[in-house]
């Protein structure tokens, strides 16, 4: 008999924990511990969706015969930790060997590697291949190169899996139509509403157990209605094709108040928890454009962000971990603003991004980075602080993903290994993509005085903080050079603006 660890993202019927599987003999360990729930101070909803899919997986497999062990939160015997649990169904069990999937995670699978030392049995660690690429992969294509750009990558993605290329070429001629992705939400165009999921009895009573044990943990659960199961998760996805992809091209990139997801698939949560397979995404999106249902741009953005940016981001962070997650390129050093916690700023555009954070654990890319993000960036907020706030208020965040579009694309923290610039703007980018700024408490043609919109101050002042280190970078030469033609008395004044801001955040940020 061996004993067969499943983790809670790795909620696959393919998973190669679950290959070759004796369902009269083997057994199947599921845990849900406190360390995984709290290791950050995860969105109530977050722990809601992952012990939910947990526990309706579990359920899926014992009703085709496999022998689970499933330990619950609350269950007295619980060690509250994934190794613990390992032990103890080892201990009492007695299992030949274990089997695993390594983690996603860098912690995880650390700790994962020592279980046979420990153990005293075999412990087959296996790859996830689930991805689509392998480590090896990726590190092969890195090696030699003096910098490593997603674009290029994807290229390669896309020519060895035949995604949306006619034989050597890519459809329609081009790689790239994120030129065409950049338009501002007209306001008589309203985004569909997506497709939601009532919570069952399941759910039901996980939300009663997170509501009981992590109260005092941000974001709301009266919203719940995420899908938990791969039928749900693919039901959901099968609406984003038919409603919503059409328009996804022209507006990924928007952002309006009162439509928290826009035009956008919401897959990543259920394909992070394994309910999805990125290839089966692909090739649906695909097939909707050559059956004349939804324009080119729409899918090729779709499939850069699943193929080509995920796998990216997946491959930066296997390459560079452990010490990825203590660069601080930019050395940035202040607080996180309490505000990032609560929503209550008089910044506009600040106030609905992480108000809708907390009410569904969800934001859309452009949110997190141009937003969330860019605040962080231009405050010179540190990146522990930053990248555990993104790792807690996200249902669909876990470190792999987490950290390097953290701690690399929006804080250019990481020497430039994500992007070759930092994305930093002024209020002007925000106005531009969205209509956050009317009605907002702050004037976005203005970067001094007591209405000035912040952002605007913060971003001439970031670049006066970091000209030495940009002035060679082809890609922010432009604004350093502006910067240095500004007359001396408008530039004290942008800085003594944003010194006060600056001030303001150190101080908690309360009345900003």
């Amino acid at each position: 008999m061996n004993l067969r660890i499943i983790l809670g993202d790795q909620l696959s019927e393919s998973l190669s924990a679950l290959a070759g599987l004796n369902a009269a003999q083997d057994v199947v360990l599921m845990a849900e511990v406190m360390g995984e729930c709290s290791y950050v101070p995860h969105h109530k909803q977050k722990i809601a969706l992952v012990l939910a899919a947990m526990r309706h997986f579990a359920a899926a497999l014992s009703a085709r015969g496999v022998q689970v062990r499933y330990i619950r939160l609350d269950d007295p015997q619980n060690t509250q930790t994934l190794a613990g649990e390992v032990a103890r169904a080892v201990q009492e069990l007695r299992p030949a060997g274990v089997v695993a999937t390594q983690a996603a995670e860098w912690r995880v699978l650390q700790d994962m590697q020592t279980w046979q030392a420990k153990l005293g049995v075999p412990v087959d660690l296996r790859a996830d291949d689930r991805f689509l690429a392998t480590h090896a992969f990726f590190r092969e294509w890195a090696a030699g190169k003096s910098s490593l750009r997603m674009e290029f990558f994807y290229r390669e993605m896309r020519r060895r899996k035949n995604i949306l290329m006619d034989g050597d070429v890519p459809v329609g001629g081009k790689w790239n139509y994120d030129s065409e992705n950049r338009k501002k939400l007209p306001k008589d165009i309203k985004p569909p509403r997506p497709r939601r999921f009532v919570p069952d009895e399941i759910t039901q009573q996980v939300l009663a157990l997170v509501a009981e044990k992590f109260g005092h943990h941000c974001g709301a659960l009266d919203m719940f209605d995420y899908p938990v199961t791969a039928k749900e998760a693919k039901t959901g996805f099968a609406d984003f094709i038919k409603h919503r992809l059409t328009g996804f091209g022209d507006w990924q990139d928007a952002m309006a108040a009162g439509e928290p997801t826009m035009f956008h698939s919401l897959v990543s949560a259920p394909l992070n928890l394994g309910l999805l397979d990125p290839l089966d995404l692909c090739a649906a999106a695909e097939q909707a454009y050559r059956a004349g249902a939804a324009p080119l741009n729409a899918v090729e953005g779709f499939i850069r962000q699943i193929l080509g940016w995920r796998e990216f981001i997946r491959g930066i962070y296997w390459l560079h971990m452990p010490d990825y997650a203590t660069r601080n390129g930019l050395n940035a050093t202040r607080p996180l603003p309490a505000f990032y916690w609560t929503g209550e700023t008089k910044m506009r555009c600040m106030r609905d991004a992480i108000s809708q954070t907390m009410q569904y654990a969800y934001a859309h890319h452009i949110q997190r980075l141009m937003v969330t993000g860019n605040f962080a960036l231009l405050a010179g907020l540190h990146p522990d602080a930053v990248d555990e706030w993104y790792l807690a208020v996200y249902a669909d965040a876990y470190e792999w993903v987490e950290m390097p579009n953290t701690r690399g694309m929006a804080l250019h923290a990481d020497h430039g290994v994500v992007g070759s610039k930092p994305y930093a703007a002024s209020g002007a980018y925000i106005n531009r993509m969205s209509d956050y700024c009317a009605g907002c408490h702050y004037d976005v043609t203005l970067a001094t005085g007591a209405k000035a919109c912040p952002f605007n101050a913060l971003y001439w002042d970031f670049i006066a903080r970091h000209a030495e280190k940009f002035e060679n970078n082809p890609r922010m030469a432009m604004p350093v050079r502006s910067l240095r033609k500004m007359a001396p008395d408008k530039v004290n004044s942008l800085r003594e603006r944003a010194a006060y801001v600056l001030d303001m955040i150190d101080r908690g940020g309360a009345g900003l």
